[in-house]
């Protein structure tokens, strides 16, 4: 915001009349002092007094402000320090003044109470015209339309927002009040803005002031509070925005540009990002990567975070040619000349082990892979070709060409799964843990779950919908999921490979699930609307191959901790007789070949007696299960999902 000065005056002619005013202010001052002392009536003696040593005082009180520089501040700023240097300007003067008129000049009869009251007076004045500015400003006297904003968090990140809004209104915020659950601070004023309540007290304290904003002001708060504080807010119109999360402010200083949006990230139990990144970095620095599927989420992020780390070349395979267009172009404009885009299906024989030969990959990421749950209980041929016919193909010519490291993106839908998707994953990993037992090629798979925004996820889905005004669907409302970021997974994965030793399966420990019901009301939310009153929700029932709640470790898997927070090493507790392994899987592929879906079914149980597909209650047991299953001996429930609070202190999974 200009000051009246800068766009009307030269420096120069700005200075001149701040001259001007402080000399007037100086005589106003002295003038003032001889009323207060005489009560209104000044002697005509004391008058000529007052006339005589005027100009003696100006020109002093001008040359000790000269040094001060006093005419160069600029007053939006004004603060303390200005204050201090007022006074000590001024009670230099002073004294010079009182010893010239008493010492040098022997004027016994002015008063000596005028020094004094004339310097306070003199303090006063020039502080208030400095203030007066700033006051006008802060106080929104003027840039009326400022948005009125509740501030949740009243610690130090809420003060300094305050302060900022105060000092830049040309961002158009005005603070009503705070909400803070410290009790000993409600009542209290900072900065000028009250602490109206704890977040118990927030819709009461919302529907009396009538904010337009609310700001969450706390950027160490967990996802949980947040999550409390878009409950609270559920019945208002209200725009909910916030502060970068602490480890994301690169400085302590907080600012008003930095205010955004809340989101449904913000919402999460987010992995951290500020694990060391030398690992990754001599894992991929010189290594010619391959990524298969680069033209999807995973696989995209993947390449991103791969090209930071000076790989020696970069593969980008994919046979869906606008997905791998995208990518390839964002990372040739960053600079990365290193890249090759490939357009090719894993499930070619022959144009795989070209592409090794031709490219000679030492680090493969193998994402590529059908996702879609639904989708592939429609097709499970498809589902099987691409899922694990591909896998053992991209496999089969890594150990082939002899690459170092060959790692798997899975997924949580491989335990005890009930979907053809999630069991052809299994069968993958299982393959992998196969090909381990003899190659000198490193394999190992990466299982999580749900990461928002990719390809086909629920978020988008459900913003879809919000934005043709609903109403939003869900299959069921118990239904739970893990969630995390795809940039924040991706990092985990890279952080994995680097542990991989051969033959280990890595689970990302994914925070709590959450609930899609939850997931979906936030989301209404977060978009401007009221849940159930301008979005409507609907139910429609689990779909064929999904779980109410997903599970990222089996009832016959331990996991172990590792040295990387965060990612869990998965040990069966179950020998696996892998004999007869490579047989059933020749087997799965011919019956995929042939569209021979109750084949195909029968052969999935056989390899994973954990499989259970849709529809089949656990007394029916699997097609072609030879152990079956019974009321006394049920499948694993979702019960048996392994989280952060079921390790022990040394990482193993506790035992009931």
């Amino acid at each position: 915001m200009p000051t009246p000065f800068s766009t009307t005056f030269t420096a120069a002619q700005r200075r001149l009349l701040l001259f001007v005013a402080h000399l007037g202010l100086a005589a106003l001052a002295n003038w003032l002092a001889f009323l207060l002392r005489f009560d209104e009536d000044i002697p005509s003696q004391q008058w000529d007094l007052f006339i005589s040593m005027l100009p003696l005082l100006l020109v002093i009180r001008a040359l000790t402000f000269y040094p001060f520089r006093l005419y160069d501040g600029l007053w939006r700023y004004t603060s303390l320090w200005d204050v201090r240097d007022l006074a000590l300007s001024i009670a230099m003067s002073t004294l010079a003044f009182a010893g010239m008129v008493r010492f040098g000049m022997g004027v016994r009869a002015y008063p000596s109470s005028i020094f004094v009251i004339d310097a306070l007076l003199l303090l006063c004045l020039l502080t208030g015209l400095r203030m007066a500015p700033r006051l006008i400003r802060e106080t929104g006297w003027i840039g009326t339309g400022r948005k009125r904003v509740l501030i949740v968090g009243a610690g130090d990140a809420g003060a300094m927002i305050v302060r900022e809004m105060r000092n830049n209104p040309t961002y158009g915020y005005r603070p009503i009040g705070f909400i803070d659950d410290n009790l000993n601070k409600i009542g209290h004023r900072i900065h000028g803005v009250t602490v109206l309540g704890t977040r118990d007290s927030l819709p009461r304290v919302v529907a009396e002031q009538g904010p337009d904003a609310v700001l969450v002001a706390m950027p160490s708060a967990t996802p949980a509070t947040v999550r409390a504080v878009v409950k609270a807010l559920e019945p208002f119109h209200l725009p909910i925005q916030t502060l970068p999360n602490l480890r994301d402010l690169l400085q302590c200083r907080v600012e008003v540009s930095q205010i955004r949006n809340l989101s449904i990230e913000d919402l999460l139990d987010r992995a951290p990002v500020d694990l060391d990144p030398e690992p990754l970095r001599k894992l991929v620095e010189g290594e010619r990567v391959l990524v298969t599927g680069a033209g999807g989420s995973i696989g995209a992020e993947l390449c991103r975070q791969v090209a930071k780390l000076s790989p020696a070349a970069l593969v980008l395979l994919d046979r869906y040619e606008n997905g791998l267009f995208g990518v390839a172009n964002d990372l040739v404009a960053a600079g990365h000349a290193f890249i090759s885009p490939l357009v090719g299906d894993i499930t070619d024989v022959g144009q795989m082990n070209r592409l090794f030969a031709e490219y000679r990959p030492t680090l493969v990421f193998h994402a590529a892979a059908h996702k879609h749950v639904p989708l592939m209980e429609a097709n499970p041929c498809e589902a099987v070709r691409n899922n694990v016919t591909g896998t053992r193909i991209v496999a089969e010519a890594a150990h082939r060409h002899a690459v170092g490291r060959f790692i798997l993106i899975s997924t949580d839908k491989a335990v005890n799964p009930v979907s053809v998707m999630g069991a052809s994953k299994g069968v993958a990993e299982l393959l992998l843990q196969e090909l381990a037992r003899s190659s000198r090629t490193i394999f190992a798979s990466v299982r999580f779950g749900n990461v928002l925004g990719s390809n086909g996820s629920v978020v988008p889905l459900f913003l879809d919908q919000i934005r043709a005004g609903g109403p939003v669907t869900i299959t069921d409302p118990g239904m739970r999921r893990f969630f995390m970021l795809v940039s924040e997974a991706v990092h985990l994965v890279l952080h994995a490979a680097g542990l991989a030793r051969g033959g280990e399966l890595f689970v990302l420990e994914m925070g709590e699930q959450i609930s899609v019901v939850d997931m979906a009301r936030n989301l209404i939310r977060l978009s401007g609307f009221v849940p159930d009153k301008d979005i409507a929700l609907t139910y429609f029932g689990c779909r064929p191959g999904e779980k109410l709640i997903e599970e990222l470790v089996g009832r016959q898997e331990t996991v172990e901790a590792t040295s990387v927070p965060k990612v869990l090493c998965v040990r069966s507790d179950h020998a696996r007789d892998f004999s007869h392994l490579c047989a059933l899987i020749t087997r799965l592929e011919q019956a995929a070949a042939e569209g021979n879906v109750p084949k195909l079914l029968a052969t999935l149980g056989d390899i994973l007696p954990t499989y259970r597909p849709s529809g089949l209650s656990p007394v029916q047991g699997n097609p072609g299960d030879s152990e079956g299953t019974t009321p006394e001996e049920p499948l694993p429930s979702s019960g048996d999902a392994v989280t952060a609070a079921e390790l022990s202190p040394t990482g193993s999974r506790r035992r009931g």
